[in-house]
């Protein structure tokens, strides 16, 4: 889990996801749409994937590794549901504010 945490730290919007998961692609793309310039790590492409998955599992407190994992100032904010609901409420650009991962 360090290693999650580590490269989550990493940038101001980090998102891990898996290159076949379109719903990652959705929130990448509504993050983009605020202007920010998000990190992110498809798992499927990356050689110690495995350890990445079982941090993410145990972060997530699930089952299966669920995509994408949205860190956002350091901190872990959720999935796809956390954020679309941040979206709906307002609350996504004033946290991508916070993060410096944008300016206006």
């Amino acid at each position: 889990m360090d290693m999650v945490m580590k490269l989550g730290a990493e940038s101001p919007v980090v998102i891990f996801t898996k290159s076949t998961c379109c719903i990652s692609h959705s929130i990448e793309t509504l993050i983009r749409g605020f202007g920010a310039n998000p990190k992110v790590y498809e798992l499927d492409k990356l050689v110690s994937n495995g350890e990445m998955e079982k941090a993410l599992i145990e972060l997530l407190g699930c089952k299966s590794t669920s995509v994408p994992a949205v860190f956002i100032g350091e901190e872990f904010v959720g999935g796809s549901n956390e954020i679309m609901s941040l979206n709906v409420r307002g609350k996504l650009k004033q946290l991508l504010l916070k993060a410096n991962a944008i300016w206006i």
